[in-house]
């Protein structure tokens, strides 16, 4: 079995300015085909048969994909996506959240998390390990973990962390109002039970790096959207 994964970036697509050039959500104001358009350089470069994933609001309910899929399928609602499929694509749609890719090569089990900080606050790394277990039969201490290019510490600032963010989050203030997200995801998916050395991550700040989308740059910039760009998992 072979594990594909890959953080997309916003450049190579079709689409054109605020979602120059890569854009890949129908939910921002592009037009359908350009987006329909860049989704499939991204299966064609992958090597993916079908794509899967959701309309996503920053929630913790976990999709599970059992039967293989005929056509593209974006389900409504969810966040986080798992499969023991093959030749399924699970995409994340992102803007400075994370994506969090996970694979459990011995049991062929895939995930495909979308986690911003409400995801962070309700559990979805959790929800979305425990679903690759009790759906797939994945052994967490094979799962590893890949944490997409995101906001960084340098740039999660949080003027009401006290009204937003659980104390335990205090843990990780790296300044005044600013927080590691990056390590509270490590830290919650050590939770779960896997292994540190199976938890990498890019380190890339989408704010402070311009070759991705960022919705905390484009606020700032004045901008009214963006687009997303992606992290996306296959087993084949």
């Amino acid at each position: 079995m072979q594990i594909v994964q890959q953080f997309f970036d916003r450049h190579n697509g079709v689409s054109e300015t605020p979602f120059a050039t890569s854009n890949v959500s129908f939910s921002v104001g592009d037009d359908a085909a350009s987006v329909k358009a860049n989704r499939r350089r991204i299966k064609e470069q992958l090597g993916a048969d079908f794509l899967l994933s959701a309309r996503q609001v920053h929630d913790d309910k976990i999709y599970s994909l059992k039967e293989p899929l005929s056509a593209d399928v974006e389900v409504d609602g969810y966040d986080g996506l798992v499969t023991n499929c093959s030749g399924v694509a699970l995409l994340i749609q992102q803007a400075d959240c994370q994506g969090v890719l996970l694979y459990d090569r011995k049991n062929r089990v895939i995930g495909a998390v979308h986690c911003g900080w409400r995801g962070s606050v309700v559990g979805i790394l959790e929800k979305a390990v425990q679903a690759m277990v009790d759906e797939f039969g994945a052994d967490v201490r094979e799962i590893q973990a890949s944490i997409s290019p995101s906001l960084g510490p340098c740039c999660a600032e949080f003027v009401n962390h006290k009204l937003e963010l659980p104390a335990a989050f205090l843990d990780f203030r790296v300044r005044e109002n600013h927080f590691d997200f990056w390590k509270i995801s490590t830290a919650q998916l050590v939770e779960c039970g896997l292994k540190v050395e199976h938890i990498s991550q890019t380190e890339i700040c989408t704010e402070c790096d311009e070759n991705y989308f960022s919705h905390r740059r484009a606020v700032k910039q004045g901008l009214k959207t963006t687009g997303r760009h992606c992290s996306v998992i296959l087993q084949r």
